[in-house]
């Protein structure tokens, strides 16, 4: 019988470059001219894994917002680990938002992953397991093709393929 091949898809975000670029984002807060006497801030809770963007307007928001989503990128955190809510007013006349990151997979995109790998109609079996899920073939070449497929196909979040073997 021949051996079985897998890998693991997850979705996680390295805490410590999220909290490095909230650093550096804090920082141009306070240096770049257009936005240093504003009273906008940025807040990271690490407990949380959430983000706190606030602002005198929507558009300084917005501009806050754009500093921050660019030192994510330069980071390698891909924005769609970002789940942003609404704006919301906050005190003393500012708007106020909130974002969240992703991590882990929950079970409602796990079925829809697995039932596309299913729709491949390849031979291989997909397992769902907590928050990440299990693709098995006895092939390789099976494995790489089910990676290349879901590569192109977004789910609204970040998905790393870890544990080949």
């Amino acid at each position: 019988m021949a051996k079985e091949s897998s890998f693991d898809i997850v979705s996680t975000v390295d805490l410590q470059e999220v909290d490095n670029a909230y650093q550096q984002a804090a920082r141009e807060l306070t240096q770049r001219y257009d936005l240093k006497q504003s009273n906008a801030s940025i807040e990271f809770s690490r407990k949380d894994e959430a983000f706190t963007v606030s602002a005198p307007s929507e558009f300084v928001l917005g501009q806050v917002q754009d500093v921050l989503n660019g030192k994510l990128t330069k980071r390698g955190i891909e924005l769609s680990a970002l789940s942003w809510g609404d704006v919301e007013p906050a005190t003393g006349a500012t708007v106020r938002r909130r974002a969240r990151l992703v991590q882990g997979i929950d079970k409602d995109v796990a079925k829809t992953i697995s039932k596309d790998i299913r729709d491949l109609k390849l031979k291989c079996k997909a397992t769902i397991e907590g928050d990440k899920l299990r693709v098995s073939s006895p092939s390789k070449d099976v494995l790489q093709s089910v990676i290349a497929a879901l590569k192109e196909r977004d789910y609204g979040q970040p998905l790393q393929f870890t544990n080949y073997r």
